[in-house]
C-alpha cells in the first residue's frame, strides 16, 4: 500500500472505533445494547448518507478490501466467543421443555418465512434462497440475549436460566442450518468437500478437544489466547476449504473448547477473546453498512420492509409463546421468554453477510433485513419491561423442567 493509502487506512480505522464507541455508549444511555449503535455507526458510514460521497471518499476498494480482513479477524473471534458460551449444562433438567420451546422459536417465523419469501425475493425461484430467507427471520442473537439478562439482574432466575437454555438451542440450529443451505448453494460439483465436516467435527470433539484441556491447563492466560486464536484460524480455514463458510469452523472452535476452572490462569481467556473481538467488530459493521443502502429504498420496498417485521416479530414472540406454555411455563414467563428470544443483534447481520455474499438475497433485501435486525434488538427493551415488570417466582416457571417419573 502506498503511504497516503495507509494513512487514509489508519484515519478509517480512528473514525470507526469513535463512531462505534459514541453511538455505542449513547444507545447504553437509552437502555439498549450497546450493538445497536455500533449497527446504526456501520450504515452511518455506508452509502446511505450523501448519495454515498462520504463512503467513495473514506472507503476506496483498496481500503475497503483491508477493511475486510480486519473484519473477518473480528468476526472468527466474535464466532469463537459465541460458541464457548454454547453451555450444554443448562439443559440438564429441562431437555424436553427446552426442545419444545426452541422447535416454537424457530419453526413457526420460519415457516412464515417460507410463505413470505417469494414476495421477499421479487421472484426468485431458488429453493435455497427460499429457505435462507425463513432461517433469517427465524434466529436469535444469543450473545445479546445473554447480555440483556445480565443486565435484567435474571441471571441467577429460572428464567434466565431456560432463556440461555432456549437460545443456546437455537443458536446451534441456526448455524447448522446456514452451513447446510449455505454449502448445498455453493457446493455445485464439490459436494464431497463438504462431507467432509462430518469427519471433521468429530476429529474436533473427540482428538482436538481433549488435547486442548491438557494444553491449556499448563498456560497462562497470554498463551492460552495464543492458542485458542490460532486454533480458530486453522479451524475457519479449514471449513472454508470445505466450502462451508469460516465462520462454522471458528464457532466449531469455540464450541469445544473445554470449561475453564474459575480458578486457573488461563480463566480470563472468554473475557480476553470478547476485548479483542469488541475492538474488531466495529469494523465488520462498516463493512456490513458499505452494502445498506436505505437512500434506494421505493415504495414498494417499504411494504416488503412492513410484512418483514411482521413476520420477524409475529413469528417470533407467537412461535416461542406457545412454545412456552407447551413446555408448561405460564403466560407471564413465557410472554418474557418471547420478547427475550426476539432480539437479533449481530447475530442477523452475520446471517445476512453470509447470505448477501452466497448470493442468496440481493442488496436491498440485506438492506431491510438490517433494519428489522435493528429493530427487533431496540424494541426488546422496552417489550420486557412492558410484560416482565417484577422477577417471576420460581414456582411460575418450575413446571418447564422434565416431567417426574410416574410412582
Amino acid at each position: 500500500m502506498a503511504s497516503g493509502q495507509v494513512q487514509l487506512l489508519l484515519v478509517d480505522l480512528a473514525l470507526i472505533l469513535v463512531l462505534a464507541w459514541a453511538l455505542g455508549r449513547i444507545a447504553v444511555r437509552l437502555h439498549q445494547p450497546p450493538v445497536v449503535g455500533e449497527i446504526l455507526a456501520g450504515v452511518l458510514l455506508g452509502p446511505t448518507l450523501f448519495h454515498g460521497a462520504l463512503d467513495r471518499v473514506l472507503f476506496p476498494d483498496e481500503i475497503r478490501t483491508v477493511l475486510v480482513g480486519i473484519a473477518d479477524l473480528g468476526l472468527v473471534l466474535f464466532m469463537v466467543g459465541v460458541g464457548m458460551e454454547i453451555n450444554p449444562s443448562a439443559l440438564r433438567g429441562r431437555g424436553t421443555g427446552v426442545l419444545r420451546m426452541a422447535a416454537g422459536s424457530m419453526l413457526v417465523p420460519f415457516c412464515l418465512g417460507l410463505a413470505a419469501a417469494p414476495y421477499l425475493l421479487e421472484g426468485r425461484t431458488s429453493g435455497t434462497s427460499v429457505v435462507f430467507v425463513g432461517l433469517a427471520l427465524s434466529v436469535t442473537a444469543f450473545p445479546v440475549l445473554a447480555r440483556i439478562i445480565t443486565d435484567r439482574r435474571l441471571s441467577g432466575t429460572t428464567l434466565g436460566v431456560i432463556a440461555i437454555a432456549t437460545a443456546a438451542a437455537v443458536d446451534v440450529v441456526a448455524w447448522t442450518a446456514l452451513a447446510a443451505v449455505q454449502a448445498f448453494s455453493s457446493s455445485g460439483g464439490d459436494s464431497w468437500r463438504t462431507a467432509l465436516i462430518v469427519p471433521f467435527a468429530a476429529f474436533m470433539v473427540f482428538a482436538v478437544r481433549p488435547s486442548l484441556r491438557r494444553v491449556l491447563a499448563s498456560m497462562s492466560a497470554g498463551g492460552a489466547f495464543a492458542v485458542t486464536l490460532c486454533g480458530a484460524l486453522l479451524s475457519s480455514a479449514a471449513t472454508e476449504a470445505m466450502g462451508i463458510h469460516f465462520i462454522f469452523g471458528a464457532f466449531l472452535f469455540g464450541a469445544i473448547l473445554p470449561r475453564l476452572d474459575p480458578g486457573a490462569a488461563h480463566a480470563p481467556l472468554h473475557g480476553r477473546v470478547e476485548q479483542v473481538a469488541g475492538v474488531l467488530l466495529p469494523v465488520y459493521f462498516v463493512v456490513a453498512g458499505l452494502n445498506v443502502n436505505l437512500g434506494e429504498l421505493a415504495g414498494d420496498d417499504f411494504a416488503r420492509l412492513g410484512l418483514v417485521l411482521l413476520v420477524a416479530i409475529a413469528g417470533k414472540l407467537g412461535g416461542t409463546y406457545l412454545g412456552g406454555r407447551s413446555a408448561g411455563l405460564a403466560p407471564r414467563p413465557a410472554a418474557g421468554l418471547a420478547v427475550l428470544m426476539d432480539t437479533r443483534g449481530l447475530t442477523e447481520l452475520v446471517i445476512l453477510g453470509v447470505g448477501l455474499q452466497a448470493g442468496l438475497i440481493g442488496g436491498t433485501l440485506y438492506s431491510l433485513m438490517v433494519v428489522m435486525a435493528v429493530v427487533t434488538t431496540v424494541l426488546t427493551g422496552p417489550l420486557l419491561s412492558l410484560v416482565y415488570t417484577k422477577p417471576v417466582e420460581i414456582s411460575e416457571v418450575s413446571r418447564a423442567r422434565e416431567p417426574e417419573p410416574a410412582a
